[in-house]
């Protein structure tokens, strides 16, 4: 396919950019890009695009991408040039999903999964653009015996009708349908799986664990875990995950590439830092583990450190502290429902 002329900055399509990642990233790719952000709310949340809608180089579309979207027919792309330009890179993060109640969403998750991955490499070919795929090490199910460490090449062990099937087999054949892409048009598809990525705008209706935490102490209220507080996280910072999508689009990678933290710890040693950092007086509680949560290995980060001279930088109290400012701060601003207990 033929370059389109650049006539100043690239233009990047981030589909679910008003969610937690990626806000993040389009907060980066505004300085260099212009950025078409689309996202339906789903899960994602317009206080975290707040800051760049008067931004020139940074547009906001509200569409479901399970239907089509022809960037032709949107006024306000008009200034990015798009029907001579074209799309030079496109994220995808669209793909709602709760650990805490696994079938909330779904429908919308295999959705997300298939038809909102097909629109979205349909736009990559039309316009030749590159695209990173953001998966995720759901894709590996549970480790197998003895099994310490997630590296690519393993096939993974999931189980396709289970209460987590949407979201964990879902990416499977999401990743299956942008390799097939890839090989058919031979354009520039990467695939990057993401492990436990946390840090602000992660949302606190969101049923993930640190928000959960951060809430449950900012309010006084018990800190639950469910499980019995010893099993090992890797958690990284989004900051780090943000640095590692740029650097990947920029690489000859295809992947997949895992994307993740080596530096394990408890849930229980999790909570003591999010209490700390909130001077919180909330006691920690137990509860049963959450229904076909899948066990965790170490991500084996060996192609990104070795590739992408990419490793996380930004240790765990480190980063806790930080989402525990942040989170807390825009609630104070935007929310009192726990604050002003």
């Amino acid at each position: 396919m033929a370059k389109r002329a650049i006539f100043d900055k690239k233009n990047v399509l981030v589909v679910g950019g008003a969610g937690f990642i990626g806000s993040h990233l389009c907060t980066e790719l505004v300085k260099t890009s212009k950025v078409i952000c689309v996202d339906n709310f789903s899960t994602g949340q317009e206080a975290n695009v707040d800051d760049l809608l008067a931004n020139p180089n940074f547009r906001f579309i509200r569409h479901d991408m399970s239907q089509p979207l022809d960037l032709l027919q949107q006024a306000s792309l008009e200034p990015f040039r798009v029907q001579f330009q074209g799309i030079q890179e496109i994220y995808n993060f669209a793909c709602p999903t709760s650990e805490k109640d696994p079938e909330k969403f779904a429908l919308q998750t295999l959705l997300a999964n298939s038809y909102v991955v097909k629109n979205i490499l349909d736009i990559a070919v039309t316009s030749g653009a590159k695209v990173v795929h953001i998966s995720t090490s759901a894709v590996y199910g549970d480790p197998l015996e003895n099994q310490k460490v997630f590296p690519e090449s393993y096939w993974g062990f999931v189980n396709p009708i289970g209460l987590r099937a949407p979201y964990n087999e879902g990416k499977r054949f999401a990743e299956a349908m942008v390799a097939t892409y890839r090989k058919k048009y031979g354009l520039d598809f990467k695939i990057a799986r993401l492990f436990h990525v946390y840090g602000p705008h992660m949302s606190f209706a969101s049923g993930f664990t640190i928000p959960d935490m951060i809430k449950a102490a900012a309010g006084g209220e018990d800190v639950v875990i469910h499980g019995t507080g010893n099993e090992q996280r890797y958690y990284c910072y989004v900051s780090d995950v943000v640095d590692a999508l740029l650097k990947l689009m920029q690489s000859n990678l295809s992947g997949p590439v895992n994307i993740g933290s080596t530096e394990g710890t408890t849930t229980r040693v999790v909570a003591g830092l999010i209490t700390k950092a909130l001077n919180s007086t909330s006691k920690v509680l137990f509860a049963d583990p959450l229904p076909d949560y899948i066990e965790h290995a170490i991500p084996d980060i060996t192609l990104a450190r070795e590739h992408l001279s990419w490793f996380p930088v930004v240790r765990l109290p480190q980063g806790i502290q930080r989402t525990v400012k942040e989170m807390v701060a825009s609630q104070v601003l935007r929310y009192t429902d726990f604050t002003q207990k």
